[in-house]
């Protein structure tokens, strides 16, 4: 007896989110403000998925590209995605998401105490100490949050 396999369909232009650590694609929706900011576009959502180096999962966007900020938040939680840009049913432009040496307004320190989470017109800063395990380091109290993913702005 054949299997019968369910397949993603084709988008003509936007955005497919690869090798995105398994168990992270609905964070990586959040980040993209997914349901909110799609209303009128497909997303598809794979999550477990077999591949060469274990599991993963992907996240497809049509009518979506994604701005530097959104890439340099999903390379917090899947610092080995590959983002595909798709025009016209083909990939345009592929890369892999890089995570810069400083991270500037996109993850909340978790001191509570700290100038940048105080009324000062300070935004948060962190210095990254390891790209794998990821850590990052506040830059004004030195704190390191324990979960990167649930400190994200």
């Amino acid at each position: 007896m054949k299997k019968k396999e369910l397949k993603i369909p084709l988008i003509k232009d936007g955005t497919v989110i690869d090798h995105i650590t398994a168990g992270q694609a609905v964070k990586v929706l959040h980040i993209l403000g997914i349901p909110e900011k799609t209303l009128d576009s497909i997303v598809s959502v794979v999550m477990n998925v077999k591949s060469k180096i274990g599991k993963k999962d992907i996240v497809k966007v049509e009518n979506r590209e994604l701005k530097p900020e959104e890439v340099n938040k999903i390379a917090l939680i899947a610092p080995k995605a590959t983002i595909n840009i798709i025009r016209d049913y083909e990939v345009a432009k592929k890369y892999k998401v890089d995570l810069p040496e400083e991270i500037v307004g996109i993850v909340r320190c978790p001191n509570p105490n700290c100038i940048s989470n105080t009324r000062e017109p300070v935004e948060s800063r962190f210095r990254v100490i390891s790209k794998d395990p990821i850590r990052i380091k506040c830059y004004y109290c030195e704190r390191e949050p324990d979960n990167i993913a649930d400190n994200i702005i």
